[in-house]
């Protein structure tokens, strides 16, 4: 029988789907946060992986990712090679243990990235062309196998190549035969094969997919002058790396498959269409690399970090992900997550939470962790450590803390795991943009890096336009020309496996497959509401038949004119609202957001990564006067005031900056509509003498102190100024009986370098860990007049660093990089500024109202 192409892709996603979502399910906690796990050297032992893995158990962790890569200078007799008997017997290991305590276990495809190997050869690896004596002739770039682990070593496998790729899985297959190893997935890191643009196969791969030789139109494939026809050849020439490319990974995609494993797969960085790449894979993956500069009073940013070289994260390039993940219906959505966040030893737990949070406003609901690093118990301080921060593991100075974070994480994602996107809006991507601007292409072709947007996305319309639509708070996800092959209309919604959307629109472009403009032409007769941006394309892509093509071409665009379906509008944000497209106020007032549905009912994820707004009325589009609010932060739900506007509900949210939320529609709302606003908090200074005890810590410190103002407790001694670990501030303070009688009372500690665990009257309130530095006082805590206030904080390990590392430089014992700083220079606190430690600021207080 022979089943149309949609037809096969759509009944692959729901294979996918039905395969992540019986997994996850069945097997493991995908709610709780995982992390990546670098074995170095594969110098790991049955003690130390079963040691490990309990205490990722212990802090939170729902599962590791194993990555192999470069060893550790003195260990080489531990060594153990890649795929090697002792190694998977290490590998089966770590699976058996991991099951026994909930775990799950993904790996990599290979050693570092990208993939490749001893079984590569040269004339196997990745190629680029060169042309001479009138021919085009394939040359190995010569690239290798970056950070790989002992017996992963030698070249990066032929990206367009998928017998190569199948030559390259034949290890994998031999390896693991005759074992039974259940791991959960494996794994494809962010493409980064670079000047490679040619395969062995060619010249033929593009003849039978273009319908002409390239070698008949050698001139205009080489003309560096632009012209109109210069421009139709290299389009085609980069579509044709771009299939070779999706066919190569669709061998590791099935590979994965027929051996019960999903994949996660990093699809940007790609010379592709990421959007089909991601498809490929069960688990499709961005990350977030560096730190984004959020604009939350007390957040530290690393003033060392090289945005102009190095990026910054970006919802929109996030967006890539769960726009595939959302069209096609998939349960869960990865991200590589806190990426080189600041330097090592300087990263707090208040700068994980905004990225964390701006992840999941982004779609993403399966956070991994970059990440931690095995090490052996009984390795001294620090341990062993991967280059690029952040270091999650036991050796990290917010570690007692980490399962706050988790915690959080796993609130969150227990529902964003559990709710489908709501969005109304699917955008057009139009890649043949990207391939018509020859002007920024890097060995004529376009990687789509996540990291340097600015060429590939920012600089063409439908990246300003995807902007624009996220600020005016309209929801949407992308869509490939692929992806829009799949998609029914049924009662004028545009449906795909993953629910059904309301508008498509078109950002303006010059070109298009003429199939696409034809499909999109079927679906507004068959009802569809399809919106193009300023113009109709121009141009059909495609240098064979171009003048017949052009033809038909003004044909399907004149039906397209006559169509009522249809709108072109030199305003597309305002032709969105007028058909039907929900717009969230809450963008313009700078929040961000995710809305998602549960049975049938609205849940929307808010959080307040700017500084614009704290509190007031937010208009919502979905949902009934019954709301309910979570706070994922503390567990608990709360009552908000709700009232009508103009037929929409709109909610009052108290939420400063650095704060999150869900708001729930919730047939047995708390608060019933019409409900006023809160009063505005009163606040109680708690000014006294404070007793400043160390407890122990990295030097093992135990002086106290007195002292009237609070401080950066580095000013008090010379070890103070080292000293990593907690202190304790203890207080007598005098509470008048009308703050203590009031309902909803909070303490505010103001600046806080890192963590803060307060008691009251020796009952423990909480631990403060996020900004704002806030935590709620449970009735009867306090009492009028005198209490006791013990304020324990924990600094950053930056400090002591800055002395340990003068005297004792062999910690940095690793292979390859080594270890190095944010911005890939050697390793050097000499530069470092002392950091900030404890109550930093006089300004605590009583909140109440």
């Amino acid at each position: 029988m022979i089943i149309p192409k949609h037809a096969k892709l759509f009944v692959l996603a729901i294979a996918c789907i039905t395969l992540v979502q019986t997994t996850a399910k069945a097997q493991y906690n995908t709610a709780k946060p995982w992390t990546f796990w670098w074995w170095m050297g594969s110098a790991v032992s049955d003690k130390d992986i079963k040691h490990s893995l309990e205490q990722f158990k212990q802090a939170g962790i729902g599962g590791v990712h194993i990555i192999p890569i470069y060893g550790v200078k003195g260990y080489e007799n531990q060594f153990q090679p890649f795929l090697g008997a002792q190694w998977m017997h290490s590998l089966a290991y770590t699976v058996a243990e991991a099951r026994k305590l909930g775990l799950g276990v993904d790996m990599t495809t290979g050693t570092g990235w990208p993939f490749g190997g001893p079984n590569i050869s040269e004339a196997q690896s990745a190629k680029k062309w060169e042309y001479t004596g009138g021919q085009f002739k394939a040359v190995t770039t010569g690239q290798k196998v970056k950070r790989s682990a002992p017996g992963g070593a030698g070249f990066v496998v032929d990206p367009y190549d998928k017998n190569m790729m199948s030559h390259y899985l034949v290890r994998f297959d031999s390896a693991f035969a005759g074992k039974n190893i259940p791991l959960r997935s494996t794994y494809n890191d962010s493409y980064e094969v670079y000047g490679a643009n040619w395969t062995n196969n060619f010249l033929d791969e593009f003849k039978k997919r273009r319908g002409y030789d390239l070698r008949s139109v050698t001139n205009i494939f080489l003309d560096s002058t632009n012209t109109p026809l210069t421009r139709l050849v290299k389009m085609d020439y980069q579509q044709t790396l771009s299939e070779l490319l999706y066919d190569n990974y669709q061998v590791w995609t099935n590979w994965a498959t027929k051996h019960h494993q999903l994949t996660r797969y990093q699809a940007h960085g790609s010379p592709g269409n990421i959007l089909d790449l991601y498809s490929l894979a069960t688990i499709p993956e961005t990350e977030a690399f560096g730190s984004s500069n959020f604009n939350i009073p007390l957040l530290r940013v690393d003033a060392d970090y090289l945005a102009e070289r190095q990026g910054r994260p970006n919802p929109l390039m996030m967006k890539f992900a769960s726009s595939e993940a959302g069209v096609a219906g998939k349960k869960l959505i990865s991200s590589e997550t806190c990426t080189w966040l600041a330097n090592h030893f300087r990263v707090s737990l208040s700068q994980a939470k905004p990225q964390v949070d701006e992840l999941f406003a982004a779609g993403i609901n399966h956070v991994f962790y970059h990440g931690t690093t095995y090490s052996p118990q009984d390795e001294k301080y620090p341990g062993w450590l991967f280059y690029a921060s952040v270091n999650f593991g036991p050796t990290s100075h917010f570690y007692k803390d980490f399962p706050l974070l988790n915690k959080y994480v796993y609130n969150c994602q227990n529902i964003l795991q559990n709710s489908k996107p709501d969005n109304d809006v699917l955008v057009y991507f139009p890649i043949q943009e990207i391939w018509a601007d020859q002007a920024t292409a890097n060995a004529g072709i376009h990687q789509l890096d996540v990291h340097h947007y600015e060429n590939w996305f920012a600089a063409h319309r439908y990246g300003k336009l995807s902007k624009e639509l996220a600020q005016k708070g309209f929801s949407f996800d992308y869509i490939s020309d692929r992806q829009l092959n799949g998609v029914k209309i049924n009662a004028g919604k545009v449906q795909t496996a993953g629910g059904a959307y309301k508008v498509i629109i078109v950002p303006q472009t010059q070109y298009m497959p003429p199939a696409t403009l034809q499909h999109l032409l079927a679906l507004g007769k068959q009802g569809a509401t399809i919106i193009f941006d300023q113009n109709l394309p121009h141009y059909p892509m495609g240098y064979a038949g171009f003048k017949e093509n052009s033809a038909a071409f003004e044909q399907t665009k004149a039906a397209i004119n006559a169509d009522k379906h249809f709108t072109i509008s030199p305003d597309p944000t305002a032709a969105l609202a007028q058909h039907g497209a929900s717009q969230e106020m809450i963008a313009e007032q700078g929040l961000s957001f995710i809305r998602k549905s549960q049975n049938g009912k609205a849940v929307y994820f808010i959080s307040n990564l700017n500084n614009k707004f704290h509190g007031g009325w937010v208009k919502l589009s979905r949902g009934s006067g019954n709301v309910v609010g979570y706070d994922p932060l503390n567990n608990k739900k709360f009552g908000i005031p709700v009232r009508y506007s103009k037929n929409k509900i709109e909610v009052y949210l108290s939420l400063l900056p650095g704060q999150s939320c869900f708001v729930t529609e919730d047939a047995k709302g708390i608060i019933p509509a019409n409900a006023k606003e809160p009063t505005a908090y009163q606040s109680y200074a708690l000014n006294t003498n404070w007793k400043l005890q160390f407890m122990g810590g990295r030097p093992d410190y135990h002086k106290t102190f007195k002292i009237d103002t609070l401080q950066s407790w580095t000013t008090l001694s010379d070890t103070a100024a080292i000293y990593t670990g907690t202190a304790k501030y203890t207080g007598t303070v005098n509470i008048p009986a009308n703050v203590v009688g009031k309902k909803d009372l909070m303490i505010d500690l103001g600046t806080v370098n890192e963590s803060a665990t307060v008691k009251i009257n020796g009952k423990t309130v909480g631990t403060a860990w996020a900004i704002p530095f806030r935590l709620s006082i449970p009735a009867n805590v306090l009492v009028a007049g005198k209490n006791t206030l013990e304020v324990a904080v924990t600094n950053l390990s930056s400090n002591y660093m800055k002395m340990y590392d003068k005297q004792h430089p062999e910690w940095r014992k690793f292979y390859d990089a080594n270890i190095v700083d944010i911005t890939y220079t050697p390793f050097n606190v000499d530069k470092w500024q002392v950091m900030p430690s404890g109550l930093s600021t006089n300004n605590v207080r009583i909140l109440y109202r």
